[in-house]
């Protein structure tokens, strides 16, 4: 029975393999044999009108006054321009065309699921004693104010839980806090509150071998995100305190600052130091990146992980675990924390050809992805502005950025949303390979 079942799956996979392969080629026939030569001509115009708009775009961000406006303008207007005259030319066609590219990506990735490429292993869960002393530090300001919208003071305090709610109208240490709840014999810490906030105590946690409690009470949460918690309901993130199990995950470091999520290094960290950001994240990041993107302001970086060494990158993103980048829809996730590696992310665009490139080249030579166990950042000045989780520091060069494998001990809530498997990756090689060899698989296995 389990042979048969097996070669019901490997038949399934071949002809959903087959069905992605047809339907994708169909999908760019149809608007060819409908438009005919000009059909040919109108795909080579949309591609060259995608490349001007990212070129536009490029100006926007680069140029000042009249110039930038026209450019801008100009960005708009050649993508909007290039939809209305497909939708007006194909007609039917380009819908045709893109129900088969619909079909065609979920068949392929039903083809690749459960192949080799596309296991993912889960973050193992260990049982553990609830805690008698959980200790919970709650920032009111976080994510407008859902501290007090969800009742979290009063939940933690009836499961027994020790609160202590930040006060908005003066800064307070919360890596001291932590502290002095260990010595006072807290079993537990927890934060209600950003991710900035989480990475402090999480590492006060992880320095006294104690369980590290997260409330998805920030405004993105993207930490309890990757935990797979539930961020719609921060009240809901309180029943790990009794009803809980713990995940064993890793815990990084840029120089003395611990991070949870991210490190970034470059432009976006440089226009995150000014005092109007805040309040207008637009309009500051206009008027910084022209003077940013040409190198007439920011420090000259240099970044050197795993034998790779990145000359000058613009921006440089290093992260608690690597985040997807082969799925749109799960862009800003990571799969898991527990890989023991740091994600490497480097982009360097001096030009407009450059920027288009990156958008329109499979492998453009100005975006660096890797994974690595450390990331030295150099610079050619003895500080570096960073942005850790969110929050603007700046620290001194070089910056050592290191990843401490099962560092922290998270208890969550025994039934939560969890993580979202990664779909497969659209390999159309594979796909190819499984469509023609799957069958013969099968037959030799029966055989066997």
């Amino acid at each position: 029975m389990g042979l048969d079942l097996s070669q019901r799956a490997y038949r399934a996979q071949r002809w959903a393999a087959r069905a992605a392969l047809a339907a994708a080629g169909l999908a760019v026939l149809v608007p060819l044999a409908y438009g005919g030569v000009g059909g040919v001509v109108l795909l080579v115009a949309g591609a060259a009108g995608l490349g001007l708009g990212v070129v536009a775009a490029w100006w926007t961000l680069t140029l000042r006054g009249p110039l930038r406006w026209a450019a801008a303008v100009l960005a708009l207007a050649v993508p909007a321009a290039v939809i209305t005259l497909f939708a007006a030319t194909l007609f039917w066609a380009l819908l045709v065309s893109v129900a088969l590219w619909t079909v065609a990506v979920w068949s392929g990735r039903y083809a690749l699921r459960g192949t080799g490429g596309s296991r993912v292993r889960v973050m193992r869960e260990r049982r553990a004693l609830p805690p008698k002393r959980p200790y919970l530090i709650m920032n009111p300001r976080s994510g407008g104010g859902k501290v007090v919208r969800h009742a979290l003071q009063e939940k933690a305090e009836r499961l027994g839980a020790r609160v202590m709610l930040l006060d908005p109208e003066e800064e307070q240490d919360v890596t001291a806090l932590a502290r002095e709840a260990v010595a006072e014999g807290a079993d537990l810490l927890g934060v209600a509150g950003g991710d900035g906030t989480q990475a402090l105590v999480a590492a006060v946690a992880a320095a006294y071998d104690i369980p590290f409690l997260v409330i998805s009470a920030g405004t993105r949460n993207h930490f309890a995100m990757d935990l797979g918690l539930d961020r719609e309901d921060p009240a809901a993130c309180l029943d790990a305190l009794t009803d809980g199990v713990e995940l064993r995950v890793d815990l990084c470091y840029a120089g003395g600052r611990p991070f949870v999520n991210n490190a970034s290094f470059g432009a976006y960290a440089a226009i995150v130091q000014s005092p109007g950001y805040r309040d207008d994240k637009i309009g500051t990041s206009l008027d910084l990146l022209p003077d940013l993107l040409t190198r007439q302001q920011g420090p000259l970086l240099t970044a050197r992980a795993a034998g790779t060494t990145l000359e000058a990158p613009h921006a440089v993103l290093v992260s608690n675990n690597p985040y997807r980048t082969d799925d749109p829809f799960g862009l800003g996730r990571r799969d898991r924390l527990d890989a023991a590696v740091l994600g490497v992310l480097g982009i360097r665009v001096d030009s407009a050809a450059e920027a288009a490139a990156l958008l329109l080249d499979p492998d453009p030579a100005g975006l660096t992805i890797l994974t690595a166990p450390e990331v030295i950042i150099e610079a050619d000045r003895e500080e570096i502005e960073a942005g850790i989780d969110g929050e603007a520091l700046v620290l001194p060069a070089p910056v050592h950025c290191r990843i401490i494998p099962g560092a922290l001990r998270v208890r969550v809530p025994r039934k939560r949303p969890g993580v979202p498997p990664p779909a497969p990756r659209l390999d159309w090689r594979r796909l190819r390979k499984l469509a023609a060899t799957v069958g013969r698989t099968a037959v030799h296995r029966r055989g066997a």
